[in-house]
């Protein structure tokens, strides 16, 4: 093909794309965010709060960033005096807190994830037969704001097929071995169950079988749209709401036959990395911290915020406290939605599979910001 020719073709594409993501995000962006002026005195529970729990992951988001980000802030974090009443007064005179309200109305969504613990092996064989694939070389990831300034953040995740960019291989397909000459695998564990909660999860610890232990952490998806598993099988009548994760693995285990459609009736599929960290590791790059760190969706709220929340454990409990917004997922969407990091062990499992409460949260700015 002619140089002029292919670069007009190249053009039409991108311009196709661009038509395209415009108007996919003009359906899934009707959400606005707005923020309401409050006092600390409003936000619900602030004076209960054990506020020198939050200090790890203030730092943590802290040791994240980039040296150009580093801030007064942080550097005052790190100088605080120990104990509650030092960061109360500390945010009190530095920070101004907001309700963040959607124009959807209502109360948010809050659910729980953990970092689950996996059995493995560095080498195929015997009862270790499903793959946690590091990321492709072949995956193309297309920021769309590099080529119209108005989709700023929005990407495309694709194959070059040819000379045309095509969806990236669903779930399904890489389920059925797709990847083989394409992908290396970081590890084969022993159940695909535990592999698709993992990547629900986002990160985990892998027990090898050599006596050695893997950590492992989010490293890109496919592209593909995440699917909840679970609400959909509570609308086919095959689990009961509130839909949990016990009930999810307590189905799947109880009809084997049925375990794969179910799990590739959600396409998306998430690659992983090692992680040398001695926790896990949210998007925003910091060591994430129980009960204080909250997956966020970063559209509309920046990941690193500091955020009160209110609202309730999966017994019903009163769950108010000041978080910090520290990673992302594929089912946290809209202006008011969180997913609390529970940590990790059966406890901390027990807690997030069973999470799914009604709340609200409220951001605190600093008051050098404009709101």
């Amino acid at each position: 093909m002619p140089r002029a020719s292919f670069a007009a073709s190249l053009s039409l594409f991108i311009g196709l794309i661009l038509l395209t993501a415009c108007a996919q995000i003009a359906d899934k962006q009707t959400e606005t965010v707005s923020l309401v002026a409050v006092s600390f005195a409003d936000l619900p529970g602030w004076k209960n709060d054990r506020l020198s729990e939050v200090l790890p992951a203030m730092r943590n988001s802290c040791a994240a960033r980039q040296k150009a980000e580093a801030s007064k802030i942080c550097a005052d974090i790190e100088k605080l005096q120990p104990g509650d009443a030092a960061l109360q007064a500390f945010l009190e005179n530095n920070f101004k807190p907001y309700k963040v309200t959607s124009s959807r109305g209502g109360d948010g969504l809050f659910t729980g994830y953990y970092a689950p613990q996996l059995r493995g092996s560095r080498v195929k064989g015997g009862v270790y037969q499903t793959p946690l694939y590091a990321l492709p070389d072949d995956l193309i990831t297309v920021d769309l704001g590099d080529f119209k300034k108005d989709l700023p953040g929005q990407r495309l995740v694709g194959k070059v097929d040819g000379r045309k960019l095509k969806p990236y291989d669903d779930r399904g397909a890489i389920v059925q071995g797709s990847l083989k000459d394409r992908a290396s695998a970081l590890v084969w564990v022993d159940d695909p169950v535990d592999a698709f909660f993992l990547a629900v999860q986002g990160s985990g610890n892998i027990l090898l079988n050599d006596g050695g232990q893997m950590n492992v952490g989010y490293a890109g998806a496919n592209g593909q749209a995440y699917v909840a598993i679970g609400k959909a099988m509570a609308d086919q009548g095959l689990i009961e709401r509130p839909i949990t994760m016990d009930k999810i693995r307590a189905w799947l285990k109880q009809h084997p036959e049925q375990r794969d459609a179910i799990l590739n009736s959600n396409p998306s599929y998430v690659f992983f990395r090692k992680n040398e960290a001695a926790g896990a590791v949210g998007a925003q790059g910091a060591v994430l911290t129980p009960q204080r760190s909250l997956a966020v969706d970063p559209r509309f709220i920046p990941l690193g915020s500091l955020l009160w929340l209110d609202t309730t454990d999966s017994a019903g409990n009163a769950f108010q406290r000041l978080v910090v917004a520290q990673d992302t997922g594929g089912a946290i969407k809209g202006a008011v939605r969180g997913d609390v990091f529970w940590g990790a062990g059966d406890g901390a499992a027990a807690q997030a599979g069973a999470m799914q409460s009604t709340g609200q949260y409220f951001i605190l700015k600093s008051k050098n910001d404009a709101p």
